[in-house]
């Protein structure tokens, strides 16, 4: 059972070998060898010679190393050792997408020991993406109606312009990962993009989507929620090819290469090239480091997460209640708490990182 690693051939082949690329390109559009690495010798070496004594050709510009993957013991798995680990039951007691997702966790080049904790992180992946897109298309059903929802263009409230500045930068580096053959290291910014996502901008944005009112702040939510998700879909797709489908099937599927989230347009950074980006680099991280903070008060005094808050002040140094101060209503709407019961404080936040935040809850809720 291998794990891959890739070594590009190509500046050998153009100087020792003068092989024609454009030429190769057309012949062997897949180039991509994959083996193991106690092989290179035998089976690289060989192949290249052979074919060029032969046909003059390379038959590839690359070869993936791969590793082997490790039982408990640390030995590596063999059918002559007797213990390989077959996938029927695996993925019977795992799915498909969570045995797909241990494996793509493997690291190019390195030995994968075999461990079922990673299947169940697989698994709980498979079930957030279920989850936090039927979330997202609800929201859609309320505002734009079953099969629509706003583009891009509609994208223009501060929360909204810092998620997808964030994720501009996400796709840039899941897309350069993969052109270097780093599956791994894609899923990995794919996957805490995705965590980030749905346990922070969904609970910031979440009030804002269920307003009633057609405005531009509920516009933007769901047009920022739609791109979002359509994003991750497409992120995750190679990793967690089945659920990704269901779920593009439910709102995303259209004609032609958009009928299946595997022949959709891999995402670009220019479908967003016309929405700004943020006001405040650290917009974003403000929010979410107010809010949390917040929710641990109220953890902490084992109450919900709804629960009102009485009265809140924040302190921190000028820049941070400036990066703050674009998305105050979103925090303080996720927050539950009213408006003129916060205070925002130029000053030292003492051990805080950046903000010192304190909250005194409501003696009683108020019933909803």
């Amino acid at each position: 059972m291998d794990t891959w690693a890739t070594s590009s051939l190509t500046p050998q082949i153009q100087s020792h070998w003068g092989v024609d690329l454009e030429r190769h390109q057309k012949l062997f559009p897949m180039d991509v060898r994959p083996q193991s690495h106690e092989i290179i010798r035998t089976w690289a070496f060989y192949t290249i010679v052979k074919a060029w004594m032969h046909e003059r050709e390379i038959p590839w510009k690359h070869v993936v190393i791969s590793g082997w993957i490790l039982d408990p013991d640390r030995k590596k798995m063999s059918k002559s050792k007797g213990n390989v680990v077959t996938p029927e039951d695996l993925l019977t007691e795992w799915s498909s997408d969570a045995v797909r997702y241990w494996a793509a966790r493997a690291r190019l080049g390195a030995d994968t020991a075999y461990d079922p904790g990673v299947f169940k992180v697989g698994r709980r992946l498979a079930v957030k993406v279920f989850n936090a897109s039927r979330f997202v298309i609800m929201q859609l059903d309320r505002g734009a109606g079953q099969g629509g929802y706003p583009g891009v263009e509609r994208i223009t409230a501060p929360l909204d312009l810092a998620m997808t500045g964030r994720m501009k930068k996400v796709v840039e580096q899941a897309t350069e990962s993969f052109e270097s053959f780093d599956y791994a290291a894609a899923l990995q910014v794919s996957e805490e993009a995705f965590w980030n996502f749905c346990d922070h901008y969904l609970e910031l944005v979440k009030i804002r989507s269920y307003l009633d009112e057609d405005t531009p702040e509920r516009e933007s939510a769901l047009a920022g929620l739609a791109w979002g998700l359509k994003t991750f879909l497409r992120l995750l797709a190679p990793f967690l090819p089945y659920i990704t489908e269901e779920v593009w099937s439910w709102r995303f599927a259209g004609e032609g290469r958009e009928r299946s989230v595997h022949t959709a347009q891999w995402p670009l950074a220019e479908e967003i090239a016309s929405v700004p980006g943020p006001e405040h680099e650290g917009t974003f991280n403000a929010a979410v480091e107010v809010l949390s903070e917040i929710r641990a008060i109220k953890t902490q005094a084992q109450k919900s997460l709804r629960w009102p808050v009485k009265s809140l002040v924040v302190t921190a140094s000028g820049d941070q209640l400036a990066a703050l101060s674009p998305v105050i209503q979103d925090v303080l709407l996720a927050g539950n708490v009213p408006v003129e019961a916060a205070e925002f404080i130029t000053g030292d936040p003492g051990e805080a990182a950046r903000f010192r935040v304190v909250a005194e809850l409501a003696e009683e809720r108020e019933p909803e």
